[in-house]
Parts: structure tokens; sequence; C-alpha cells
């Protein structure tokens, strides 16, 4: 069985990516760094993620964009889509994906140090944000091109046209961006872009 360390970079098809997950001769990777920016939705309304945009652009565009043998070694798995704890959002059916966001309980709880208190005991005080002195913040910052960013989870936010993301602190928007248009005015210095960045997660074989 190849071992490695949780945490650690590896290479896979152009990118780098960091193992979040080892089970036997699979891992659950997840680029290390934000690699483009994308809305989560092309089109307003009500959505989940087995329905957006985004998700069909990762299982398709941007999945063929591996060589066959890249794709062979990727495992496709089932996701729960679980609805958004403070709100109640509807997370959605459950979905089969080759390519796929994390969601708020895989950041919250288990690849980035385990802030599940904070989650689970919102205080009066939470309306928006997560927790701006959760010790665990810093593990999730990302960067896109070189710059701080901001980047997607799966998870619903406090309604469905808006999904759950990660400040470029780390912090986590709970209550979620819009999934069709940016409450953020902030524009990225190098793409003139405001939408969320994508870090794509995958279940790979260590057997190439």
């Amino acid at each position: 069985m190849t071992k490695f360390d949780i945490g650690e970079i590896m290479s896979f098809g152009g990118y780098d990516w960091r193992i979040l997950d080892q089970q036997g001769n699979t891992a659950l990777i997840m680029t290390e760094d934000i690699i483009e920016q994308q809305p989560y939705n092309n089109y307003t309304g009500d959505v989940t993620w087995a329905d957006c945009s985004l998700r069909k652009y990762l299982n398709g565009e941007f999945y063929n964009r591996f060589t066959m043998d890249e794709q062979s070694r990727i495992i496709p798995v089932m996701n729960k889509n679980q609805d958004n704890q403070w709100y109640s959002s509807r997370g959605g059916e459950d979905t089969r994906d080759y390519i796929f966001l994390l969601n708020i309980e895989e950041v919250v709880c288990k690849y980035f140090g385990d802030s599940s208190k904070n989650l689970e005991n919102r205080s009066a005080k939470q309306r928006y944000w997560f927790q701006k002195k959760d010790e665990n913040n810093s593990k999730r910052g990302s960067k896109f091109d070189g710059y701080v960013w901001w980047w997607w989870l799966r998870s619903p936010g406090r309604d469905n046209k808006r999904a759950v993301y990660i400040h470029g602190d780390g912090n986590i928007g709970i209550q979620g961006n819009g999934t069709f248009r940016y409450s953020s005015n902030t524009i990225h210095p190098t793409t003139g872009d405001n939408s969320g960045g994508v870090r794509p997660a995958l279940w790979l074989s260590l057997e190439s």
C-alpha cells in the first residue's frame, strides 16, 4: 500500500493537491491553491449542489482535461449533501461525483482541525460569520494567482440562492454568497473578477 502523510502535497494532472485523508490505497485530495474563479450557478433562483452549473462543469469540462490514464484513477463517490445547520436551507439530493467541492462538515470538523463546537453551539451574535476567532481559520485560507481570495463550498447558505464560502482569512461565510450574483464588491487584482474561487476535491487511486 502506498502511504502518504496527511497534509502532504502531491502532483496530479498538472496541479498540486493536498492530501486530506487516506483509506487503503485511495486518498482524498484537494488542490492546494484556488485554481480558477467560477460562479456557483449560471442562472438566478434556488439551486442545490446537485443541479448547479459548477458541479456540471467540474464533472464535465474540468474532468475531461485529465488524460484517460488520470481519469481511470479518479474514483466516483456518493456525496451526502446536508441542509445548512444554522438556517435549514436544503442541501438537496445525494450526488455521485468524480470531482466535487467540500461541504461545511468536512471543512469545519474533519480536514482543517476540529471546530465542531462552534458549528453546533451557535451564539446569538453569530448571524452571518462562523467564528472570526476560530483557531483553525488560518488552515482554511487560500490564494488565487498569488492573492488571498475566497472559495466555494458545496453547502447551501441561509437560503438556496446562496452557497457557503471560505473567506480569504479562513473564516466561514456560513450565510453564503449569491450563487448567481455576488454581494462582494471586491475584485481580484489580476483577473478583474469577483467570482468565487474553486478548489476541486476528488478521491484518487494511489495505484498508478
